[in-house]
């Protein structure tokens, strides 16, 4: 991404598919200098921009005024997602649509790995694998869950399966017309910028999207590079382009292929690279093959006797995250528990899983596998998966897709605002001169800090000026100021921002996705339900969910005002969660009438409306739950004799 952004406010995008370089406070602190190539042509010169801003969070929108703002995905692709690869076959799938159900876990997709066809590509289902994969996407969907499938873009020439797809593409020009060094074990690149190769594609995707698959994960594809060795590595493609333009936009024309593929809705593209313009295809980033580990990148380490580097684990993947949303890619996520390298195996053991899991809980886009294929509910063996850990993830994956609310109002922000979702520390408040890579602040009002180190139950997180509320215990803490806080396994540190407003879905909510049995399994999409509304003491705020209801927290001389008004979506009744309080409230009124108490939160829920006070002891704060219909509604807080 050749955008650089300055944490004053200043930002250069260089609108280049060529190579180039940004040497940023290297040659002196307040020096940056880029170089770039312009090819043998003088007159083909050099487009760049330099943007300025109040904020650096708002450099990211006049860059997407330049190269187009982002997709989005469809709803149900922010997850939780699950997904497998090696040693799945149909019975396999189904059974574990039936486990996740069955454990009582979020999750709205569920998506295959290689292998699963006759052949890379074969654009078929392994019949010996798969006997009736209509039935079982069909049988999916009744489940609440979309599919997706891995992908990539060669047909392997050696495959008795496919090898008669390759001989056709070859015959009909379909791969580039010089191919440069190239070390792909499945054959040579599909040329997509030829439009009858683009066609062709497109037309054997109709094989799986026709049966109900609705995404993929698009791998490799990044072969076409600049040179080896200080030599070029002359490639040429149909519409006269090199590598020196299509070691990046290669990737582009390999996204819209599959992107035009997709539902109106959006689908879910999972794309392991890009380039600028890119985000226009709707694309969710993944770093490729990450450490299973806690490896920081380049960190050496014994495998087996023998001496490693570490592509990087948890680390990587915060410090990947959190640069793509700036940069122009809002949604982002990692193989939770990573992939390879790990010193025993290749699969997450329960601490760093649970880490890990913590962590994508309060990003974009939660997606669940490792190179192993584990996955949470095999409880046993050498990852010391159990009860306990399937009960935080149970958790922490219900956490996120609760958050949908949350998200996504903050998603459709970008068309107007260009913030990222996920956003680094230091571009929030460049004032405070701190710049962490592992915090950050998830929207506007949560402040999270994930433990990302191997047996560490403590952490410094710095908190900027206000009052900061602990989301597990409505504990106040009053910044500015850096605390080391306790972070046994089963906690993400996590804060809530004085005054912020954090819409929820309710606690019950299985999936995004339709439902066959909208009573056996609880979906979003039978009825969008009561919204949950946590808030905590502060400055008055008010926010504007996605679907337009309003939402508004004030204190008052006597305690505190909350209001809300209906939404498209959001029009079954809101319970508020008012976090932070250290004594009961005196009385409460909706639209002047009084409203009465409840004795606890089951009773709550059962009633039209009312409100329950639950206090902890322990940590003495309590939580005031206030419950209101449809329609508009005033409720006044006195907190005053």
């Amino acid at each position: 991404m050749p955008l650089l952004i300055g944490t004053t406010g200043w930002g250069i995008f260089v609108g280049s598919m060529r190579g180039g370089v940004f040497d940023v406070a290297v040659q002196a602190d307040d020096l940056v200098e880029t170089t770039w190539g312009t090819g043998p042509a003088t007159h083909e010169g050099l487009t760049f921009h330099l943007f300025g801003a109040d904020h650096p969070l708002d450099i990211t929108k006049l860059y997407y005024d330049v190269t187009g703002y982002p997709k989005l995905p469809a709803r149900w692709a922010l997850g939780p997602v699950i997904w497998r690869d090696e040693g799945v076959d149909q019975t396999k799938v189904m059974e574990d649509l039936d486990s996740i159900r069955a454990h009582d876990l979020a999750c709205s997709a569920y998506w295959i790995d290689r292998p699963y066809s006759s052949a890379v590509n074969a654009f078929d289902f392994d019949p010996s694998d798969y006997d009736d994969p209509k039935a079982m996407i069909d049988y999916a969907h009744e489940k609440g869950f979309r599919m997706a499938l891995w992908h990539a873009p060669y047909v392997d020439p050696h495959d008795d399966d496919s090898k008669d797809l390759n001989a056709y593409a070859k015959e009909q020009g379909y791969f580039p017309p010089l191919i440069g060094i190239t070390f792909a074990k499945w054959g040579e690149l599909i040329d997509f910028t030829n439009p009858d190769a683009f066609a062709w594609w497109r037309s054997l995707l109709k094989n799986y999207t026709d049966v109900g698959i609705e995404g993929f994960k698009l791998d490799y594809a990044e072969e076409v590079q600049l040179g080896a060795f200080g030599a070029r590595t002359p490639w040429l493609f149909f519409d006269g382009s090199d590598e020196r333009t299509m070691h990046h936009r290669y990737q582009w024309w390999y996204h819209e292929v599959y992107a035009g593929m997709l539902p109106e809705d959006g689908g879910f593209l999972l794309t392991r690279t890009g380039t600028w313009g890119d985000q226009t295809h709707g694309v969710i980033i993944w770093p490729g093959d990450l450490d299973a580990s806690f490896y920081t990148f380049g960190q050496e380490f014994q495998d087996d006797g023998y001496p490693k580097k570490a592509v990087g684990g948890l680390p990587a993947s915060m410090i990947y995250g959190l640069s793509l949303g700036p940069s122009g890619f809002p949604f982002y996520g990692a193989d939770t528990g990573g992939y390879i390298n790990n010193t025993k195996t290749d699969q997450p053991d329960k601490e760093l899983f649970t880490r890990w899991m913590e962590q994508t809980a309060l990003s974009s886009v939660m997606q669940v596998g490792n190179g192993d294929s584990t996955v949470p509910w095999e409880l046993g063996g050498e990852n010391e998966y159990d009860e306990e850990m399937l009960g935080w993830y149970r958790e922490y994956s219900r956490l996120h897709l609760r958050l949908f609310p949350y998200e996504w109002t903050y998603a459709k922000a970008i068309a107007k605002t260009g913030r990222p979702i996920q956003r680094p520390f230091g571009l929030v408040y460049p004032e405070i001169g701190e710049h962490p890579w592992d915090e950050y602040f998830f929207g506007d009002d949560l402040l999270v800090a994930p433990v990302v180190g191997q047996n560490q139950t403590k952490r410094d997180v710095i908190f900027p000026t206000g009052d900061w509320y602990d989301w597990w215990t409505g504990r106040k803490i009053e910044g500015p100021m850096t605390e080391n806080v306790d972070a046994p396994l089963e906690t993400l540190p996590l804060y809530l921002r004085g005054g912020g407003i954090v819409p929820m879905l309710r606690p019950t909510i299985d999936t995004m996705a339709p439902v066959a049995d909208p009573v056996a399994i609880d979906s979003y999409a039978t009825t969008p339900g009561i919204l949950f509304v946590r808030v905590a003491p502060g400055p008055d705020s008010a926010l504007t969910v996605f679907d337009g209801a309003e939402l508004t927290q004030k204190s008052t001389s006597a305690g505190w005002r909350l209001a809300s008004k209906d939404g498209k979506e959001f029009r079954y009744g809101t319970v508020w969660e008012l976090m932070g309080l250290d004594k009961m409230p005196v009385a409460l009124t909706d639209n002047e009438y009084p409203m009465n108490p409840e004795q606890d939160l089951e009773g709550l829920m059962a009633a039209e409306s009312g409100w329950s006070w639950v206090f902890d002891d322990k940590h003495k704060t309590g939580m005031l739950y206030v419950k209101v219909g449809s329609g508009d509604h005033d409720v006044l807080i006195e907190t005053q004799e």
